[in-house]
């Protein structure tokens, strides 16, 4: 019997629960992170990771990046400045 192919009172199975828990698990992961490589930092902003890397090069991206070991990161506090003065939804 195959655990994955029971389906539970709602009707999800069990591969699909598995499978959200790890979404979730991910979630709680990276916003408990301080710096965020550019494809997190466009996920948590809702742009592409292209838009900041052109932006980056045309030196014109509002935020600036933490440069380690070879890595461009981001500040979550400095993402979180720089939507606050959007001013979006005030």
């Amino acid at each position: 019997m195959h655990l994955d192919k029971r389906k539970m009172t709602d009707g999800k199975t069990l591969q699909t629960i598995l499978s959200e828990i790890q979404q979730l698990r991910q979630e709680i992961k990276s916003a408990s992170k301080r710096l965020l490589p550019i494809p997190e930092a466009a996920e948590y902003l809702g742009i592409s990771p292209r838009t900041i890397q052109n932006d980056l090069s045309r030196k014109i991206f509002p935020v600036n990046p933490v440069r380690y070991r070879g890595k461009v990161l981001f500040r979550r506090e400095d993402l979180d400045a720089y939507v606050d003065s959007l001013g979006v939804g005030e």
